[in-house]
């Protein structure tokens, strides 16, 4: 792992609030999550960090020396981006038409989607695309103008990600769904309009990686179900779908999920888990003169995968009939 500026960052909100639990609060993290991120920095940097006692965490002398640097590269670098920001919004682009979108998104079937509509809009404009597991980086490249647009979602009811640089970030929801269940064909349970979730406690799952709060969710509806996961296999979406196929594992997957041979979609019942599609920006970038616009291509982009899903489109008619928001 290389390191980056948002690893000092971390490292300085560690510091200063003397406690992994805090400083995960204040950067939108859950614990868990702060801590294999400070672990991966701890290897690549060869030591320790903190040392953890009773009161907290206090740094070690490799970590007073990673601080000591963080203090003079962390504010020189906000300062570098401060005026680049200033630059661009000073140019701007002729009569409010957008000269570029930088894309940033996770994983997920809607950011090809948003890219063909702007696209499609705007001939005239540069689109270009920034993808990582990570919703945190991603929160940071927009805070410092490095993209213009995140198109990303958080679980149930979990805050957007924080950008930890302390940056004012506007957040807007693209659509909430249901998390599905993907089951290869023939699956035994491929065949229910809607899977209990407790009927998969003998089953291995797959899922893609992310920073949030969603693997912990995963677990507490499991327990709520009655059952402890047998195993995650955490790795990328294509690799999620070939374990379904070949019946190695079962996945998790949004209800937007495009059909793809060899594999069924299907809800669990009860929805115990949601997904909340988010559209960042920075109000005070050239992107935020466009951001109604652009919000309204990617609520369409929505609709239009949730429409494509055979599977989603008979969940949404069966609870809007019944009045389910």
């Amino acid at each position: 792992m290389d390191l980056e500026l948002r690893h000092l960052k971390v490292v300085s909100a560690i510091a200063e609030a003397g406690s992994l639990t805090r400083a995960a609060t204040g950067l939108g993290l859950a614990q868990p999550a702060l801590s294999a991120q400070l672990k991966r920095m701890e290897r690549a940097l060869g030591g320790a960090l903190f040392v953890r006692g009773p009161q907290g965490v206090r740094p070690t002398e490799l970590g007073e020396l990673v601080l000591e640097r963080a203090r003079v590269l962390v504010p020189a670098v906000a300062e570098l981006q401060q005026e680049a920001l200033r630059f661009s919004r000073a140019g701007g682009a002729p009569r409010g038409r957008p000269a570029r979108f930088r894309l940033g998104g996770t994983h997920g079937p809607l950011l090809g989607g948003l890219v063909d509509r702007l696209a499609s809009a705007h001939p005239e404009a540069t689109v270009t695309t920034h993808t990582s597991w990570s919703a945190i980086e991603l929160g940071c490249l927009l805070a410092e103008g490095r993209i213009d647009y995140v198109l990303t979602g958080v679980c149930g009811q979990s805050p957007p990600p924080a950008a930890g640089t302390g940056e004012r970030l506007v957040w807007r929801e693209v659509a909430v769904d249901p998390v599905f269940v993907m089951l290869r064909e023939g699956h035994p349970l491929a065949q229910l309009p809607e899977v209990p979730l407790g009927e998969l406690a003998d089953a291995r799952w797959t899922n893609v990686p992310g920073d949030g709060c969603f693997a912990d969710c995963f677990a507490a509806a499991c327990a709520r179900a009655g059952f402890t996961p047998q195993a995650v296999y955490e790795t990328d979406t294509a690799s999620c779908v070939h374990l379904v196929q070949v019946g190695r594992a079962v996945g998790l997957c949004r209800a937007t999920f495009p059909p793809t041979p060899g594999l069924v979609t299907r809800p669990l019942a009860g929805s115990p888990l949601l997904w909340r599609h988010l559209l960042g920006w920075h109000p005070e970038s050239p992107a935020a003169g466009t951001a109604a616009d652009t919000l309204a291509h990617a609520r369409a982009v929505h609709e239009s995968a949730a429409g494509a899903s055979p599977s989603y489109a008979a969940w949404r008619r069966i609870h809007h009939a019944a009045g389910v928001p």
